[in-house]
C-alpha cells in the first residue's frame, strides 16, 4: 500500500483544472476533487494517483452529475404513445414555438390592441372552437385536472350520475371515483359493469342531480354481452332533466383515424355536435401535442369554469400554451398532418417501410452486438399506448438479440440503458426486442451503438 501522504493536494489538483472549473465552476470541481481524493484514501492502492490523474477522474464524475435524467433515448418499446417515456414527440413547429417563448417576454396575458391585460386561454380559444365545433374553451394542465374542474363547477355539493362501466382507473392507480370524491360531487352509479340502459340513468335523476357523466373507456374494452347508452341519446336524457352532461374523451382526437389506418375513435367535434354540455380531452396522447386537458362547450359553463378559484391553480404556462397553439393549427391541413405531426406519422408508418430499415440495420450491428448475442429481424406488434385503442396493434418489425444464456440478457438490457443515448426496448419470450416503429435517425442510432461509450 502506497504511503496517502503522497496524494496530491487539493490546491494542486485545481492546477490542473482551469477548464473543469470554467465549465462546472469552482465549488463544483472542488467538491469533485475531493469525492476523488476520498475515494483513492478509501481503496488504499498500490500506486497514488498524479495531480492530473485525480483531475481527469473528477472531469468524468463531474461529466457524469451534469447529465440530465431527462436525457433523450431511443424508444423501441414498440409502444408509440409511452408514458413512461413521455407520450407524445412534439412537431418541430411545436418545438419551435415553445423556444421562441423561452428565449424573450410574450404577451401571455396581455391585449396588443387594448394594452389591457387580457386571457391567457385566449392564444387557443378560437383554434379550438373551429376545431371542435364547440361555443367555447379553456385548458388546464391535463386531462384528470380538466374532469377534476369541470366535476367541482357543475356538480359540487350535489350528485353525478355515471354508468358503474365507466368507472376507470387511470395510470397511477388515480380512479374516477375518488377524482369525483375530491371534487365534491356524490357519485350515483347506474346500470351494471357491462350493461346500462336508458332507464337507469332516468331512474337515477332527481333534484339533487347537478350533471350527467360520460366517461369513455379509452384505456380497456368490455366485449360480449354488453350495453351502453351513446351520446346523443345520454344528452336527450340529461337535457330533459335540466342538467347538463359531461363527456370525458380521455385521450381524445381531433381527425377521424381511420383515414391513417388505424382503428376509428370518437372525435371531440362528434361528441360536441351529439350534444354533450362539455368534452374533456387530453393534449398529449392522440392529439400529438404536450400535456394538457382541454375543456371545450357550452359558452355559459365555459365561464363559470375559468371562475373557479381551482383555475389559476390548474393553470398552463407560457411553454405549452405556445407548442399546443403550434400543435392546434398543424390540424387546419389535414392533407400534410402526417407529415408534419410525430405521433399520427409513427402510427400511420406502414410496416413495409419498418421492415426494409431493419434489414438495414441488421448487418450493421452485428459487430457492435456483444459475443454470443445475436440479431434477427422478426415480425411483431406495436401499440398505441396512454390508454388509447387498448385492443388495437399495429403491424411492425423488431430487431430480436438473444443472448446464450438468460442471465446475460438482463445485462445487455443494462447495457443498452447505460449508453450516452438510452436504447429502451421490451424482453419478451426470453430475448430483447427492439421495435424499430419509433426509431427515426437510423444514423444516430447505430453511432451512439457504435461510439467510444457505445456496445463496441
Amino acid at each position: 500500500m502506497a504511503d496517502l501522504r503522497g496524494l496530491p493536494a487539493v490546491d494542486r489538483v485545481l492546477a490542473h483544472a482551469a477548464a473543469l472549473v470554467e465549465r462546472h465552476g469552482r465549488v463544483a470541481t472542488t467538491d469533485a476533487i475531493r469525492a476523488e481524493l476520498a475515494e483513492v484514501r478509501a481503496a488504499a492502492p498500490a500506486t497514488l494517483p498524479t495531480a492530473e490523474d485525480v483531475a481527469a477522474r473528477a472531469a468524468a464524475r463531474l461529466e457524469t452529475s451534469a447529465l440530465s435524467n431527462l436525457r433523450p433515448l431511443f424508444n423501441l418499446t414498440g409502444t408509440v404513445l409511452h408514458t413512461n417515456l413521455g407520450r407524445a414527440v412534439l412537431a418541430e413547429a411545436a418545438i419551435e414555438a415553445a423556444t421562441a417563448a423561452m428565449r424573450e417576454a410574450v404577451a401571455l396575458e396581455f391585449d396588443l390592441e387594448t394594452g389591457k391585460r387580457g386571457e391567457r386561454d385566449d392564444h387557443l380559444r378560437a383554434l379550438l372552437r373551429e376545431l371542435t365545433g364547440a361555443e367555447d374553451a379553456t385548458l388546464v394542465n391535463n386531462n384528470a385536472a380538466a374532469v377534476l374542474i369541470a366535476l367541482n363547477t357543475l356538480g359540487a355539493g350535489r350528485e353525478a350520475v355515471v354508468s358503474r362501466g365507466e368507472l376507470i382507473e387511470i395510470g397511477g392507480a388515480f380512479r374516477m371515483p375518488d377524482i369525483m370524491a375530491r371534487a365534491g360531487v356524490t357519485l350515483v352509479e347506474v346500470g351494471t359493469t357491462n350493461r346500462t340502459h336508458p332507464k337507469d340513468y332516468k331512474a337515477a335523476l332527481g333534484s339533487e342531480t347537478g350533471l350527467v357523466l360520460k366517461v369513455h373507456t379509452s384505456n380497456y374494452r368490455i366485449q360480449g354481452f354488453t350495453k351502453e347508452v351513446g351520446g346523443a341519446e345520454l344528452a336527450g336524457i340529461a337535457h330533459a332533466a335540466g342538467v347538463p352532461l359531461l363527456n370525458d374523451l380521455g385521450s381524445g382526437t381531433l381527425v377521424d383515424l381511420a383515414a391513417y389506418g388505424l382503428a376509428r375513435e370518437p372525435t371531440v367535434r362528434e361528441a360536441v355536435a351529439e350534444g354533450a354540455d362539455l368534452v374533456t380531452f387530453s393534449g398529449d396522447k392522440l392529439l400529438g401535442g404536450p400535456q394538457a386537458g382541454f375543456i371545450v362547450g357550452r359558452r355559459d359553463l365555459i365561464a363559470a369554469i375559468n371562475r373557479n378559484p381551482m383555475k389559476r391553480a390548474l393553470r398552463v404556462d407560457k411553454l405549452r400554451l405556445a407548442a399546443l397553439e403550434a400543435t392546434l393549427r398543424l390540424y387546419r391541413d389535414p392533407d400534410r398532418l402526417a407529415a408534419r405531426l410525430p405521433t399520427i406519422g409513427l402510427l400511420a408508418r406502414p410496416a413495409a417501410e419498418i421492415e426494409a430499415m431493419a434489414h438495414r440495420l441488421v448487418p450493421a450491428i452485428a459487430p457492435l452486438l456483444p459475443e454470443g448475442v445475436t440479431a434477427e429481424v422478426v415480425p411483431c406488434l406495436s401499440q398505441i399506448g396512454s390508454g388509447a385503442l387498448p385492443l388495437d396493434t399495429l403491424p411492425s418489425f423488431a430487431l430480436r438479440l438473444a443472448t446464450p444464456r438468460g442471465r446475460d440478457l438482463e445485462a445487455l438490457v443494462s447495457r443498452l440503458r447505460a449508453l450516452p443515448r438510452p436504447v429502451i426496448g421490451r424482453v419478451q419470450d426470453g430475448a430483447l426486442m427492439l421495435d424499430l416503429r419509433c426509431l427515426t435517425d437510423e444514423t444516430g442510432f447505430l453511432a451512439n451503438l457504435a461510439g467510444p461509450d457505445g456496445l463496441a
